[in-house]
């Protein structure tokens, strides 16, 4: 009763080619499981939680998957809040509650269609591709007690035809008080890190949060930008002080899916023990502007095969910021997102393979993304982003190949997205999107050569899409 008392109170005083930069081991190219597409979309919007507490979207969303203040909140206390009266059970009046659940079941359906083209066809296909659906995905979220509550995600992706687990986030939340100041503090329960985090400027909630599944993307992206997800399990502890000060610290262990088990020689890109990860944020509400200012890290040693010998180290830094500015007396918003990371790579193994994975023993990448969103209304969405990568030339690492080699083996990519984006019903969404690039995979032309002779800007590519859920 206390959390949904809180964050009532906080509402009313409130106005494989993959379709992202996905992060790779030395041995392997940088893919990103499509699955995490649909969640970046969908998976913070889910209309059971909408049945669940007996608001709109818009109490929780601005423009989705972008999250109010509300909407954090809600987050951070576990999904728990509702609107419905619970079915109850306990020994007798004195007892601790012993059940609490919701009288309806906590399931969604979701699905995109969507149509690609480019502005130059990939060599030997047509340059506009049509994916109905292009993901389907089933969601079971919702309380599962007072205390605790989860999101789980289960995807059909039409490049594969089968059905897969998705992001999961299972949460305990709880409230006391330190020094006279309120503080939140919960457990979760997770399969891809930053998953569980509350803001869009983290790799799993990130900008842009929907795109192309077939259109080719940049090859170099940080560990922590997808390359674990759906491949470890996390456990995190988490606290936000006086509503102000977010702080946790999560750590992961290897629990791929679709792999043999125990882990034996087949595994690939394991970590070898406990993966920690950390974040901190700082947040304040102003009269009609909203700061956070914030960081995170994670640090990971992975066997590129099996589960002995050398082993890859990653360690992830990244700094980020996000603003929310409310324009006068109207329901428009300007969104602001920024984020850096900065990746340290220690590449033992994939320096000592045979045959060699790559010409550096360390190396590093660095990746930005700057984005700012106009909402006239609710239910309109106007987006700019930019975003790019840089670090270290490795003739190995990033070889010559057709679409995505570097024939100047460099990890430098360069680009612009630009989006337009209406709900005509709050659970259907109609979006364009042009991405541009002026630089790919290090080079502005030719930059696939002696392959291909490819351009930066022929992988310019505009993306339409269909979603709604239910």
């Amino acid at each position: 009763m206390f959390i949904a008392a809180l964050l009532v109170a906080t509402l009313s005083g409130l106005t494989s080619p993959t379709n992202t930069i996905g992060p790779k081991s030395p041995t392997e190219g940088r893919v990103t499981s499509p699955t995490a597409i649909s969640a970046l979309l969908a998976g913070a919007r889910v209309p059971s939680f909408s049945r669940q507490t007996k608001l709109a979207c818009t109490a929780c969303h601005y423009g989705f998957p972008q999250l109010t203040p509300f909407g954090r909140l809600f987050k951070l206390n576990g999904y728990t809040m509702s609107g419905l009266p619970a079915i109850t059970a306990q020994k007798d009046s004195a007892s601790r509650l012993q059940l609490s659940l919701p009288p309806i079941g906590p399931l969604s359906v979701m699905a995109i269609a969507s149509v690609t083209s480019l502005a130059t066809a990939l060599p030997g296909t047509q340059a506009t591709t049509t994916q109905f659906p292009q993901q389907l995905s089933l969601f079971a979220a919702g309380a599962i007690s007072d205390k605790m509550g989860i999101f789980s995600q289960f995807t059909y992706e039409d490049q594969t035809g089968k059905f897969s687990i998705d992001n999961v986030d299972i949460r305990f939340a709880n409230h006391t008080t330190m020094g006279g100041n309120d503080l939140l503090y919960g457990l979760t329960l997770h399969n891809n890190p930053t998953v569980q985090d509350v803001w869009n400027t983290t790799p799993a909630w990130g900008y842009p949060f929907n795109s192309s599944g077939v259109a080719p993307t940049p090859s170099a992206a940080a560990l922590i930008d997808g390359g674990l997800g759906q491949a470890v399990v996390g456990l995190g502890a988490y606290s936000l002080i006086n509503n102000m000060v977010y702080a946790e610290v999560t750590g992961y262990v290897s629990a791929p899916q679709g792999a043999t088990l125990p882990l034996d020689s087949t595994a690939t890109n394991t970590p070898r023990s406990v993966s920690p990860y950390w974040r901190v944020g700082l947040q304040h509400q102003f009269e009609s502007t909203y700061l956070m200012v914030g960081t995170f890290g994670m640090q990971s040693s992975l066997y590129p095969t099996g589960v002995t010998g050398l082993t890859n180290k990653f360690t992830d830094i990244g700094a980020d910021a996000q603003f929310e500015h409310k324009l006068g007396a109207s329901n428009s918003m300007l969104i602001g997102r920024a984020s850096y990371i900065h990746e340290q790579q220690t590449l033992a193994a994939a320096f000592a393979a045979t045959p060699q994975a790559s010409e550096n023993i360390k190396n590093s990448l660095d990746t930005y993304k700057f984005n700012l969103s106009y909402l006239p209304s609710p239910t309109h969405t106007i987006s700019v982003g930019f975003f790019g990568s840089s670090g270290t030339r490795d003739d190995v690492l990033y070889t010559a190949g057709a679409v995505s080699g570097s024939s100047t083996s460099s990890p430098a990519s360069q680009g612009e997205t630009v989006e337009i984006s209406t709900t005509p019903w709050l659970n259907v969404r109609l979006g364009a999107q042009y991405v541009m690039y002026q630089k790919f995979n290090g080079a502005s032309r030719n930059y696939d050569v002696p392959i291909g002779g490819r351009s930066a800007k022929d992988n310019n590519t505009l993306y339409m899409y269909l979603w709604f859920a239910y």
